[in-house]
């Protein structure tokens, strides 16, 4: 039997917890810090994510033969190196591999040595030559470049200026006031590309790379994609403008470049490799690597992930990844994220959460920002749960999400409701199975199912 550690405490870790739960091979269940969605299967363990010495020590004492490491910040910090130097198996990229996310400019030179396409892009630690070009750029395009924080900014690193003056701003804020510490004092100008957005996520061992589904997750806080980022409010897979020949596309132009680029340059990639793509009219393109699992996007995966997680996970860490058979349902998924009043801003905090014994048997409350109060969970992050389902279609999966987020209850509660709106079929409805989306003929002339995701939900 395996004891298992996952660290982190949102509702992704959650969900990888509770996915490695139906493992038959699976002993002893823990999760550092966790949450009270968690302690209803594992047993918390009061660590912070980035406390490398108290996970170790958490290890020794427990037993623990696998560690599943949740969150980008201890993976850019190194924690799979630190554990690995004391003998302790982990899932997840080493320090090195994890700066395909931690470095957006290392990301950048990596596909442009490896052909793999993504956005124009130039790199900048002085706010003037950054202004200059800023302005270059505009007039040369008509449209002001994106600005990024080269490293890990917890999702709020990125601008999409409406005009050349909020890139301007942009610009002085990471530079020159630091708004983003040190993950802002170097930014990344990125030319702004058109089309739908996916998530790609694979199990990498080093050498070998197995697709996951795909999903596609909602960025802004409120309906019709309006309203400041925050770390995800819904998802949905698998969306229907991607088929076999695109993903096709995908595997061979990005996933596998990357995995053979990245061992070609010392820093093998073990754990879960996550490119966001936006499919625009010459292609897919990679918007940004990531280090980790999505979220919210693997709560609506777990869902449709029939294999054992935790014999995925072993296979990784063993290097032994090609000898795996990763089955996935066919039927859909849909997750809303429900938070807090006034996120991604300011927001009260220690709300009981009302309706939790209400939910459906195979409806999934995945908990995030949520502890224990007297044995009673209350909102404790801006992102408290993640509703999820299954469906026979796309439609269905949603229409029980929505029925059963209605059943819950806490003072300022704040959801969107057009999500997995973007997949309609003839009519108007999403009553589609998407795995029925015939390939486009050509990517500039989308197929139904394609434009559905430039409608207006």
């Amino acid at each position: 039997m395996v004891n298992v550690l996952v660290v982190g405490g949102g509702g992704r870790e959650h969900a990888l917890a509770w996915k490695l739960s139906q493992s038959a091979r699976l002993g002893s269940l823990f999760v550092a810090p966790g949450n009270a969605g968690t302690a209803a299967l594992a047993r918390n363990l009061p660590i912070g994510v980035m406390d490398f010495e108290g996970v170790a020590t958490a290890c020794r004492q427990h037993g623990i033969d696998l560690v599943v490491v949740g969150p980008e910040d201890p993976l850019a910090g190194g924690l799979v190196d630190f554990l690995g130097e004391r003998g302790i198996a982990a899932y997840g990229p080493t320090k090195a591999a994890a700066q395909i996310e931690a470095s957006k400019s290392f990301a950048k030179d990596l596909m442009r040595r490896a052909g793999i396409p993504t956005a124009e892009a130039r790199t900048f630690e002085d706010a003037e030559t950054a202004l200059a070009y800023a302005e270059m750029w505009t007039d040369r395009t008509g449209t002001p470049p994106v600005v990024k924080a080269d490293g890990l900014a917890a999702g709020k690193g990125v601008t999409v200026p409406a005009d050349l003056g909020a890139a301007r701003t942009a610009i002085r804020l990471a530079l020159d006031e630091a708004a983003f510490g040190g993950a802002g004092s170097r930014i990344v100008l990125e030319e702004k590309m058109t089309g739908p957005e996916t998530s790609a996520h694979a199990f990498c061992d080093g050498v070998t790379a197995l697709p996951m589904l795909y999903a596609c997750d909602y960025k802004r806080i409120d309906d019709g994609d309006r309203g400041p980022n925050t770390g995800g409010m819904g998802v949905y897979s698998p969306p229907g403008f991607i088929d076999d020949r695109l993903a096709q596309m995908i595997e061979e132009r990005v996933i596998q470049p990357c995995v053979r680029a990245m061992a070609a340059l010392g820093r093998p990639y073990s754990g879960t490799l996550y490119p966001g793509l936006m499919i625009t009219e010459t292609g897919p393109r990679v918007i940004e690597f990531n280090c980790r699992f999505g979220d919210p996007e693997t709560q609506a995966l777990m869902l449709r992930l029939d294999s054992d997680l935790l014999e995925i996970m072993l296979a990784v860490t063993a290097g032994t990844l090609r000898d795996c058979d990763v089955r996935w349902s066919e039927q859909p998924a849909v997750g809303v994220v429900v938070a807090c009043g006034g996120y991604p801003g300011p927001y009260e905090t220690g709300h009981p959460i009302a309706g939790l014994a209400d939910i459906d048997d195979d409806v999934h409350v995945f908990h995030a920002g949520t502890r224990l109060a007297d044995g009673v969970p209350v909102t404790a992050g801006g992102r408290v749960l993640t509703v999820t389902a299954r469906g026979h279609t796309l439609a269905e999966a949603r229409a029980r999400v929505y029925d059963n987020v209605a059943r819950l209850h806490f003072p300022g509660m704040h959801f969107r409701r057009d999500i997995a709106l973007r997949e309609r079929g003839p009519g108007g409805s999403n009553n589609v199975r998407l795995q029925g989306c015939s390939p486009p003929a050509k990517l500039s002339q989308p197929s139904r199912c394609f434009q559905a995701l430039f409608d207006a939900p």
